[in-house]
This record gives structure tokens, sequence and C-alpha cells, in this order.
């Protein structure tokens, strides 16, 4: 396996990966606790995404997610990771008006929260950018097809690389390499179009709704886990846990207990 199993995996090991045909995990992560299992688990990738705007502020969108607040939380996935490669989104706001804005948020990121790499959204348009970030010292993940931050723009959660639209997608996703960040996520495209990006780039292509063709999968860890906060999942995210159906039992039990009277119990107490 190009991928380590003891030690800290690095973007070098990434296209190693693409480069045997191993593929790539990647989970989201906000906190110490997700972060600490996750990793132990072999996780390869811990995205801390602006996705956090919805699984833990309860937002509609991602666009309100401020950098201040990406920082707390990457700060606490990247010192409580050992091997997984911890990234975070760069939020709306903290890189579109200069590549100067983009350099310093990117920094207070690495600095600050001590994440090893960034990620942003946009192809083409974002080609200089990711190029002035790199240029600094910053490692960048790439972020095409259906963009979060633009859904105002997009219209909507809409699948992109439909029909004619999958040449602009293998477009974006080869500004993306040139520009020269080490990987790039590709979300919500047809499957053959998934398939398609990753046989066109040299470097690895995550996928989040975009097929098995892909380089690796990502997926917000809410999804797959049954504790997204509204009961939602998208159709590409497979159910392995009812977490949340858990943990709510367990709480109801709890509160039984208490209201009861039989917690805490003998053993539960101190003596004197």
């Amino acid at each position: 396996m190009s991928l380590p199993s003891i030690g800290r995996v690095r973007t070098r090991h990434l296209q190693a990966a693409k480069r045997d045909g191993d593929k790539i995990t990647v989970l989201t992560s906000y906190d110490t606790m997700t972060a600490r299992i996750f990793d132990e688990a072999g996780i390869d990738v811990l995205l801390v995404g602006d996705s956090a705007a919805n699984v833990v502020y309860g937002r509609d969108t991602t666009v309100s997610l401020t950098i201040n607040e990406m920082i707390t939380m990457a700060r606490a996935v990247a010192h409580s990771a050992k091997r997984s490669l911890v990234v975070a989104d760069m939020t709306f706001g903290s890189y579109e008006a200069s590549d100067i804005d983009a350099v310093h948020n990117a920094m207070r990121l690495m600095k600050e929260a001590g994440v090893a790499a960034v990620k942003l959204e946009g192809g083409t348009r974002r080609a200089r950018t990711i190029r002035a970030l790199v240029d600094a010292g910053i490692p960048v993940m790439g972020h095409i097809g259906f963009t979060p931050q633009s859904i105002h723009s997009l219209g909507g959660t809409v699948v992109q690389g439909r029909g004619d639209a999958a040449e602009k997608l293998i477009e974006d996703g080869l500004a993306v390499q040139e520009a020269g960040a080490f990987s790039v996520v590709v979300e919500m495209c047809p499957a053959e179009v998934g398939t398609r990006l990753s046989e066109a780039l040299d470097i690895p292509v995550i996928g989040i709704g975009a097929g098995n063709g892909t380089d690796g999968q990502v997926l917000v860890w809410t999804d797959p886990f049954g504790f997204s906060p509204d009961g939602f999942a998208p159709s590409f995210a497979r159910k392995y846990l009812d977490l949340g159906a858990q943990l709510r039992v367990a709480a109801g039990e709890y509160a039984r207990d208490v209201r009861e009277g039989t917690f805490p119990a003998a053993d539960e107490s101190f003596d004197r």
C-alpha cells in the first residue's frame, strides 16, 4: 500500500496512491472526538469542511461560515490527528477578493490551526489564486463540480457536468492541476465524468457523488453514520450506522434513570 500504516500521511503519499491504484479515504471532521476516532480507523485525509456551517451550526448554507470559526475547528482536528492528512476549507469571502487575502487567510489556517493544506472551490476561475497559494508554499486541494459556496449562483444543489458541460468540468480539473494543486475534489457529477476526470488528471481526484471511478471518496461524516441534524442524507451517501437513533435511545435511558432516582447508584457515588 502507498499510504503509510504508521506515521503521517503526506501529499506525496496521495500521489503515490493514485500511481499504484490504491483508493484514498476522506471524511470530514470538525472536533477532537471524531478526529481521533477517524484517525485511529485509518482514514487517510480529514477534511475540516465548511459543511460545518450546516452540521455544526445548523445553518442553511456554507456561505456564512467565517475564517475564525474554521480556525477554531481546524485547530481541534489538527491537534488530535496523528496519522491523517488534515485539510481545511477556505471559507467564502476568505480568498475571492484578492490573492493577497487568500495567502493571508491560508497562512492563518496553517499557522494558527496547524493544518497541512487548504481546499478552495473553483476551477479555471481560481487557477491564479491556487498558483499564488502554491507559490507561497501552501499545499492546495481544489474543488470543482458542484461548489456549495456558489449555491446561489448555481441555482441550488444541482448536478454538474451533464451533457456538453462535461468538457468544462474536465477543463476545470486540468486548470486546477496546472496551477499546482496536489489533489482535487469533484462533487455531484455523472459517474462517467468522474471516471474521465480521474483518467485525464495526474493528481488524485476525490469524488463525492461522482461515482466509483475516482481515485478516492469523501463524505460529510454525519451522512453515512446517521447523524445528520435533520435526518436527511444525500442519495450518494451509503448509511453505515444510525448513530443519531442510538444516541437518542441512550439519552432517553439516562433521563429515565435520573427521573426515577436509579442514577447514580451506590457504586456511582462516593462514601465520604
